[in-house]
Protein backbone atom coordinates (compact mmCIF):
# COMPACT_ATOMS: atom_id res chain seq x y z
CA UNK A 1 0.00 0.00 0.00
CA UNK A 2 1.49 3.29 -0.68
CA UNK A 3 1.73 6.08 1.84
CA UNK A 4 2.25 8.44 -1.41
CA UNK A 5 -0.25 11.45 -0.55
CA UNK A 6 -2.01 12.40 -3.97
CA UNK A 7 -1.77 16.20 -4.71
CA UNK A 8 -4.77 18.20 -3.96
CA UNK A 9 -7.21 18.71 -7.43
CA UNK A 10 -6.31 22.26 -9.26
CA UNK A 11 -8.49 24.84 -8.97
CA UNK A 12 -9.86 24.27 -12.44
CA UNK A 13 -10.70 21.08 -12.21
CA UNK A 14 -13.07 21.94 -9.21
CA UNK A 15 -14.48 24.13 -11.63
CA UNK A 16 -15.07 21.85 -14.05
CA UNK A 17 -16.57 19.54 -11.68
CA UNK A 18 -18.63 22.52 -10.49
CA UNK A 19 -19.87 23.26 -14.07
CA UNK A 20 -21.08 20.16 -14.75
CA UNK A 21 -23.06 20.40 -11.64
CA UNK A 22 -24.73 23.14 -13.05
CA UNK A 23 -25.62 21.60 -16.52
CA UNK A 24 -26.75 18.00 -15.24
CA UNK A 25 -28.81 20.18 -12.90
CA UNK A 26 -30.35 22.06 -15.30
CA UNK A 27 -29.40 25.50 -14.17
CA UNK A 28 -27.60 25.16 -17.31
CA UNK A 29 -29.88 23.83 -19.53
CA UNK A 30 -28.62 22.40 -22.93
CA UNK A 31 -28.83 24.92 -25.80
CA UNK A 32 -28.69 27.72 -23.54
CA UNK A 33 -25.28 29.70 -23.51
CA UNK A 34 -23.62 29.82 -20.02
CA UNK A 35 -22.30 33.47 -18.63
CA UNK A 36 -19.54 35.42 -19.67
CA UNK A 37 -16.05 34.94 -18.45
CA UNK A 38 -16.10 37.64 -16.41
CA UNK A 39 -19.23 36.70 -14.53
CA UNK A 40 -17.93 33.04 -14.19
CA UNK A 41 -14.98 34.57 -12.54
CA UNK A 42 -17.13 36.39 -10.14
CA UNK A 43 -19.93 33.45 -9.34
CA UNK A 44 -16.52 30.96 -8.96
CA UNK A 45 -13.87 33.59 -7.27
CA UNK A 46 -11.43 32.33 -9.40
CA UNK A 47 -8.97 33.63 -11.39
CA UNK A 48 -9.55 34.08 -15.56
CA UNK A 49 -7.16 31.16 -16.13
CA UNK A 50 -8.65 28.84 -14.36
CA UNK A 51 -12.43 29.39 -15.99
CA UNK A 52 -10.42 29.23 -19.41
CA UNK A 53 -9.11 25.84 -18.54
CA UNK A 54 -12.21 24.56 -17.44
CA UNK A 55 -14.48 25.86 -20.04
CA UNK A 56 -12.05 24.34 -22.69
CA UNK A 57 -11.85 20.84 -21.11
CA UNK A 58 -15.74 20.82 -20.42
CA UNK A 59 -15.50 21.87 -24.67
CA UNK A 60 -13.23 18.88 -25.59
CA UNK A 61 -15.66 16.40 -23.19
CA UNK A 62 -18.65 17.54 -25.81
CA UNK A 63 -20.56 19.43 -22.99
CA UNK A 64 -20.01 23.00 -24.10
CA UNK A 65 -19.41 24.31 -27.60
CA UNK A 66 -18.09 27.82 -28.00
CA UNK A 67 -19.56 29.94 -31.06
CA UNK A 68 -17.54 32.74 -32.52
CA UNK A 69 -18.72 36.26 -31.33
CA UNK A 70 -21.86 34.40 -29.28
CA UNK A 71 -20.41 32.62 -26.50
CA UNK A 72 -20.13 29.46 -25.10
CA UNK A 73 -23.27 27.14 -25.47
CA UNK A 74 -24.26 23.67 -23.24
CA UNK A 75 -24.11 20.85 -25.89
CA UNK A 76 -24.92 18.26 -23.62
CA UNK A 77 -25.48 16.99 -20.22
CA UNK A 78 -23.98 14.24 -20.48
CA UNK A 79 -19.36 13.60 -20.99
CA UNK A 80 -20.12 10.52 -22.88
CA UNK A 81 -22.50 11.74 -25.68
CA UNK A 82 -19.82 13.05 -27.86
CA UNK A 83 -17.41 10.01 -27.00
CA UNK A 84 -20.42 7.46 -28.19
CA UNK A 85 -20.94 10.10 -31.33
CA UNK A 86 -17.74 9.61 -32.50
CA UNK A 87 -16.86 5.72 -31.85
CA UNK A 88 -20.45 4.98 -34.00
CA UNK A 89 -21.40 6.46 -37.10
CA UNK A 90 -24.39 8.08 -37.51
CA UNK A 91 -25.58 5.64 -39.94
CA UNK A 92 -24.95 2.54 -37.68
CA UNK A 93 -28.37 2.59 -36.35
CA UNK A 94 -28.59 -0.99 -35.48
CA UNK A 95 -25.31 -0.71 -33.35
CA UNK A 96 -26.71 2.25 -31.08
CA UNK A 97 -29.99 0.30 -30.85
CA UNK A 98 -28.22 -2.86 -30.09
CA UNK A 99 -26.46 -1.01 -26.87
CA UNK A 100 -29.72 0.72 -25.87
CA UNK A 101 -31.17 -2.67 -25.46
CA UNK A 102 -28.58 -4.14 -23.54
CA UNK A 103 -28.78 -1.29 -20.84
CA UNK A 104 -32.14 -0.69 -20.83
CA UNK A 105 -33.15 -4.36 -20.09
CA UNK A 106 -30.75 -4.71 -17.16
CA UNK A 107 -32.30 -1.73 -16.19
CA UNK A 108 -35.56 -2.35 -16.43
CA UNK A 109 -34.22 -5.74 -14.43
CA UNK A 110 -33.05 -4.00 -11.38
CA UNK A 111 -36.38 -1.35 -11.39
CA UNK A 112 -38.17 -4.37 -11.11
CA UNK A 113 -36.01 -5.03 -7.98
CA UNK A 114 -35.93 -1.94 -6.33
CA UNK A 115 -38.49 0.62 -7.82
CA UNK A 116 -40.90 2.02 -4.65
CA UNK A 117 -45.03 2.21 -5.28
CA UNK A 118 -44.17 5.96 -6.28
CA UNK A 119 -41.70 5.34 -8.51
CA UNK A 120 -44.09 2.84 -10.31
CA UNK A 121 -46.89 4.95 -10.12
CA UNK A 122 -44.56 8.27 -12.24
CA UNK A 123 -43.71 5.48 -14.70
CA UNK A 124 -47.27 4.35 -14.99
CA UNK A 125 -47.78 8.18 -15.42
CA UNK A 126 -44.68 8.39 -18.06
CA UNK A 127 -46.71 5.52 -20.41
CA UNK A 128 -49.93 8.00 -19.83
CA UNK A 129 -48.79 10.80 -21.53
CA UNK A 130 -46.99 9.23 -24.23
CA UNK A 131 -50.05 6.84 -25.01
CA UNK A 132 -52.43 10.73 -25.07
CA UNK A 133 -49.66 12.15 -27.25
CA UNK A 134 -49.96 9.10 -29.52
CA UNK A 135 -53.54 9.13 -29.37
CA UNK A 136 -53.20 13.06 -30.08
CA UNK A 137 -51.59 12.31 -33.81
CA UNK A 138 -48.98 14.65 -32.76
CA UNK A 139 -45.56 12.56 -33.53
CA UNK A 140 -43.47 15.02 -32.19
CA UNK A 141 -44.68 15.55 -29.20
CA UNK A 142 -45.23 11.68 -29.21
CA UNK A 143 -41.59 11.28 -29.87
CA UNK A 144 -40.58 13.60 -27.05
CA UNK A 145 -43.10 11.52 -24.52
CA UNK A 146 -41.79 8.06 -25.57
CA UNK A 147 -38.05 9.37 -24.86
CA UNK A 148 -39.16 10.70 -21.58
CA UNK A 149 -40.88 6.87 -20.55
CA UNK A 150 -37.68 5.27 -21.71
CA UNK A 151 -35.58 7.31 -19.33
CA UNK A 152 -37.68 7.12 -16.57
CA UNK A 153 -37.55 3.52 -16.82
CA UNK A 154 -33.82 3.37 -16.45
CA UNK A 155 -33.52 6.19 -13.97
CA UNK A 156 -35.70 3.52 -12.13
CA UNK A 157 -32.80 0.97 -11.86
CA UNK A 158 -31.17 3.64 -9.07
CA UNK A 159 -28.06 2.50 -10.91
CA UNK A 160 -25.91 5.68 -11.48
CA UNK A 161 -23.82 4.08 -13.88
CA UNK A 162 -26.49 2.78 -15.96
CA UNK A 163 -27.98 5.66 -16.09
CA UNK A 164 -25.05 7.80 -17.02
CA UNK A 165 -24.16 5.31 -19.76
CA UNK A 166 -28.25 5.11 -20.93
CA UNK A 167 -27.65 9.15 -21.19
CA UNK A 168 -25.09 9.53 -23.46
CA UNK A 169 -26.69 6.39 -26.16
CA UNK A 170 -30.32 8.33 -25.83
CA UNK A 171 -28.93 11.44 -25.85
CA UNK A 172 -26.72 10.36 -29.58
CA UNK A 173 -29.91 8.69 -30.46
CA UNK A 174 -32.49 11.42 -30.12
CA UNK A 175 -32.10 13.09 -33.50
CA UNK A 176 -33.09 9.21 -34.70
CA UNK A 177 -35.95 8.39 -32.54
CA UNK A 178 -38.12 9.48 -34.98
CA UNK A 179 -37.24 7.21 -37.44
CA UNK A 180 -37.25 4.35 -34.46
CA UNK A 181 -41.06 5.51 -33.92
CA UNK A 182 -41.79 5.42 -37.56
CA UNK A 183 -40.80 2.19 -38.04
CA UNK A 184 -42.60 0.82 -34.81
CA UNK A 185 -45.84 2.75 -34.90
CA UNK A 186 -48.62 1.22 -36.62
CA UNK A 187 -52.36 2.38 -36.31
CA UNK A 188 -51.40 4.69 -33.80
CA UNK A 189 -50.88 1.91 -31.42
CA UNK A 190 -47.79 1.53 -28.80
CA UNK A 191 -45.15 -0.75 -29.74
CA UNK A 192 -46.17 -4.05 -27.31
CA UNK A 193 -43.70 -4.27 -24.52
CA UNK A 194 -44.38 -1.14 -23.06
CA UNK A 195 -47.16 -1.44 -20.89
CA UNK A 196 -46.04 -5.09 -19.78
CA UNK A 197 -43.05 -3.25 -18.90
CA UNK A 198 -44.51 -1.05 -16.48
CA UNK A 199 -46.72 -4.63 -15.04
CA UNK A 200 -43.34 -6.34 -14.77
CA UNK A 201 -41.75 -3.54 -12.41
CA UNK A 202 -44.69 -3.05 -10.70
CA UNK A 203 -45.00 -6.82 -9.77
CA UNK A 204 -41.54 -6.88 -9.19
CA UNK A 205 -40.94 -9.10 -11.84
CA UNK A 206 -37.40 -8.64 -13.20
CA UNK A 207 -36.95 -12.06 -15.97
CA UNK A 208 -40.35 -10.41 -17.24
CA UNK A 209 -39.32 -6.90 -17.00
CA UNK A 210 -36.04 -7.43 -19.41
CA UNK A 211 -38.46 -9.77 -21.28
CA UNK A 212 -40.96 -6.70 -22.58
CA UNK A 213 -37.48 -4.51 -23.28
CA UNK A 214 -36.37 -7.01 -25.87
CA UNK A 215 -40.17 -7.17 -26.88
CA UNK A 216 -40.51 -3.73 -28.03
CA UNK A 217 -36.54 -2.99 -28.90
CA UNK A 218 -36.33 -6.43 -31.17
CA UNK A 219 -39.79 -5.06 -33.10
CA UNK A 220 -38.22 -1.60 -33.73
CA UNK A 221 -34.70 -3.28 -35.05
CA UNK A 222 -36.98 -5.43 -37.36
CA UNK A 223 -38.74 -2.52 -38.49
CA UNK A 224 -35.22 -0.67 -38.98
CA UNK A 225 -34.02 -3.55 -41.00
CA UNK A 226 -37.10 -3.72 -43.26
Amino acid sequence: MSDVIPPPPRTSELVVVRMQELIRSGQWPVGERIPAEPELVEQFAVGRNSIREAVRALEHSGMLVPRRGDGTYVRSANMLTAAIARCVPERAQLELLGARQAIEAEAAAEAAVVADAGCVADLYACLARAERTLASGDMAAYTQADIAFHVAVVNASGNGLLIELYGGIIEVMAHMHQQVVDATIADGVHPPGHRALVDAVAAGDAAAARAAVHSYLDHARRGLSA
